[in-house]
């Protein structure tokens, strides 16, 4: 009983102690959002609409997203995945409209960017499996929507395999296969790394002897 007095004292005199209650908050712009409020502001699991379309269902903190969620926009495209401090943040997948050059992203993100492991598919299949850096390609392996390697990135350039030499023709190696992984980001990000990491360490060996074999 003395406990629970103090906390409550405690509580009164800091007013930090404020549980979360369901409410509807309409905003001057026609946004509206449903769901825990805390404090006068959205704490914990609830949903954003704009009056354009846009939503964003799942957690908060202190009026931003914060936690896992997932974020839509009216022309298609869709993000799932972790937030911090309001922006993309950790773990996530980031469907792309028709149209574009882009289809689908999984990977890392930081600050709103890609950052860390991940995987860009583009809209005629092809794709890029590696690390990103702010934003951009960093170290990988660009695919052809047939599975051929068509290139390796490293420190953000892009390096062509040579692979119409006879060496890359001749040239064996076994990779994991990842499709098993598809249902669990984290596992498949995991192996696309292991993947990648293989691949690159290969084709920098290959275009190495290449060239000393070309005399360049």
């Amino acid at each position: 009983m003395k406990k629970l007095i103090l906390l409550g004292a405690i509580c009164g005199l800091l007013n930090s102690c404020e549980t979360a209650k369901d409410e509807t908050l309409t905003y001057t712009d026609g946004t509206v959002y449903v769901g825990q409020v805390k404090n006068g502001v959205p704490n914990g699991q609830g949903t954003y609409t704009w009056p354009d379309g846009k939503k964003y269902v799942g957690q908060w903190k202190d009026d931003k997203y914060h936690g896992q969620g997932t974020y839509t926009w009216p022309d298609g495209r869709k993000y799932v995945g972790q937030f911090k401090d309001g922006k993309r943040d950790g773990n996530g997948t980031m469907t792309y409209s028709r149209g574009g050059v882009v289809k689908y992203y999984a990977g890392q993100w930081k600050d709103d960017k890609y950052h860390g492991q991940g995987t860009e598919t583009y809209m005629d299949d092809s794709k890029y499996v590696g690390k990103w850096k702010d934003g951009g390609q960093d170290e990988g392996v660009i695919y052809t929507k047939d599975g051929e390697v068509d290139g390796i990135v490293q420190n953000g350039n892009w390096i062509s395999p040579k692979r119409d030499t006879e060496m890359y023709k001749k040239e064996t190696y076994t990779l994991p296969d990842c499709s098993k992984f598809e249902n669990n980001i984290n596992e498949y990000i995991k192996c696309m790394s292991e993947r990648s990491r293989i691949w690159a360490e290969k084709a920098k060996a290959l275009n190495s002897e290449i060239d000393e074999r070309l005399g360049q």
